[in-house]
């Protein structure tokens, strides 16, 4: 009957101790706003470039799934491979449901938000290295 406590006192000692960050709330709510934000800009560029006219207001739904299981893989020092996964496939759901499109084309869609995400990172990243190049 000792067994059962002490297990629990062991998983809510990992628990608050995973949970304990040195940087401040404020900063967390914003780096977990600007990357929704990031993701909602690709997802309306996705789903504007494979369906046509569609309203943005999906598009903050769209961004913001994806970034909150970031923000949990890290939290939790869990599997990035498992975490991407869980995204994409979570991505998939959410398009499939906001714009009710067939499984295919959701994937279609999924798929191109994956790559415009990929490459406006790389040039935003691009950018911001060379800016941080600069002499002086």
């Amino acid at each position: 009957m000792m067994i059962a406590p002490v297990q629990l006192d062991v998983c809510a000692a990992y628990l608050i101790s995973t949970l304990q960050v040195t940087t401040s709330p404020l900063r967390i709510a914003g780096t977990v706003a600007s990357f929704a934000l990031f993701l909602t800009v690709t997802g309306h560029i996705a789903a504007r470039n494979v369906l046509g006219d569609v309203p943005i207001r999906n598009a903050f739904i769209i961004g913001a799934v994806p970034a909150l299981v970031a923000i949990l893989v890290t939290t939790f020092n869990l599997n990035s491979f498992i975490g991407l996964a869980v995204a994409v496939i979570l991505d998939w759901a959410v398009i499939r449901t906001l714009y009710e499109q067939s499984s295919s084309m959701s994937a279609y869609i999924t798929f191109i938000h994956f790559v415009v995400s990929i490459i406006l990172a790389a040039v935003l990243y691009a950018v911001l290295a060379l800016i941080g190049s600069f002499p002086g």
